[in-house]
Order: C-alpha cells, then structure tokens, then sequence
C-alpha cells in the first residue's frame, strides 16, 4: 500500500485549504490612499472632463468596506472550517499509518480503511474546490453591486454637473497622467456616495 503517498497528499490538502482564503482577500489589505484633491468638492465647471481616482474611491466607499467586510469574514470561517477537516484527516491517516505498520491491521481491514480515507480526501478536495468557487462568484458579485451603485450615483450626479466626460484613473491604469486638483471630483463623489450610502444602511 503507498502509505506515504497517501499521507502526504493529505497533507497537501490542508496546506491548499490554507491557501484559499489567501488567494481571494489577501489583495484587499491595501492601505486607503488619500485623494490628491486640495478641496471638498470640485471647482469644475459645467463642460469641463473631470476624473476620478477609482481605486481611492472604491477604499473610502462605506458600502465596498461593510461588503468586504463581511466577505473577508465568511472567507475565514470556510478557511477554518476546511483546516479542521483537514487537520482530521491527516491525523487519522497518521493512525492508520500507525496501525499498518505495527501489524495490527489484517489486509482486507486496511483496504477497507484506506479506501474510506482516500474517499474522504477526495471530497474534502471537491468541497474546497466547491467554496473556492463560490467565493469567486461571492467576490463578483460584491464588485459588480459596488460598481453598479457608483455608476448610478454618477449618472445622477452629473445631471446637476453637466460634465462634458467622467474619467477614471489609478495606479495601475494611469489614465490620467497629468490633471488639475480642481478637476479631481473623488472626494466629492466619495463625500456623496456615502451619505447616500449611510442613508440606506440606517433605513435597515
């Protein structure tokens, strides 16, 4: 019997139970960046293109931290949950290992428990995979509901702006390379997307 092998691929599982939590919150630790803007507010005119620092937005927007937030919590508990299923599952094989080895197993009472503990390796893999995925779709879910709201707010918010275009920009995107502080209009839009935000959250 590959009694090692076996052992080992357990093993394996616990580590990949520890790392999935990781892989999906472990890019949301970022620090909030402040927002280059000099002002409240914008001192835009109507006509004018202004822009957005979108990632300074998304980490002060008081519905994206609440939601991940609570994503970042369920992630936890599932990661948790699989390490102690995992930590079992070893442990057990290790007994078994134990047992094997001083001959206290006839070899039809080894197959039989080898077999029961390759089975459940195998749905303890599936069941990772299983909430892998469901946080992913979690996870999508979350930036489409914040990104959806921002989108409405700005539609609204530009019928009393008259704004010629919105951009948007980041670290990564650098859409904006050189722009005046008055035409950054982020924490105008952070300031009013959180009081609407705050409105709605205190109505629940």
């Amino acid at each position: 019997m590959k009694k090692t092998s076996l052992i080992l691929s357990i093993a394996a599982i616990v580590i990949s139970a520890a790392a999935l939590v990781l892989l999906l919150v472990g890019p949301c630790k970022s620090k909030t960046h402040k927002s280059d803007a000099t002002v409240e507010g914008t001192a835009a005119v109507a006509g004018d293109i202004v822009y957005i620092q979108i990632d300074t937005l998304i980490l002060q927007y008081d519905m994206y931290n609440d939601l991940r937030s609570a994503f970042e919590s369920k992630a936890q508990s599932i990661q948790d949950d699989l390490q102690k299923k995992g930590r079992k599952l070893e442990s057990d094989g290790k007994a078994f290992e134990n047992q094997l080895n001083k001959g206290l197993l006839t070899r039809s009472v080894a197959e039989q428990q080898q077999n029961a503990l390759l089975q459940r390796q195998q749905e303890l893999q599936n069941l990772a995979n299983q909430k892998q995925q469901e946080l992913q779709e979690e996870e999508y879910v979350l930036n489409n509901t914040v990104m959806d709201a921002i989108h409405t707010y700005l539609a609204t918010y530009n019928e009393d702006h008259n704004f010629a275009m919105i951009l948007t920009t980041s670290a990564a995107t650098n859409s904006v390379i050189i722009g005046s502080s008055a035409l950054d209009i982020t924490q105008d839009i952070v300031n009013g997307l959180n009081e609407e935000y705050i409105k709605v959250r205190n109505k629940k």
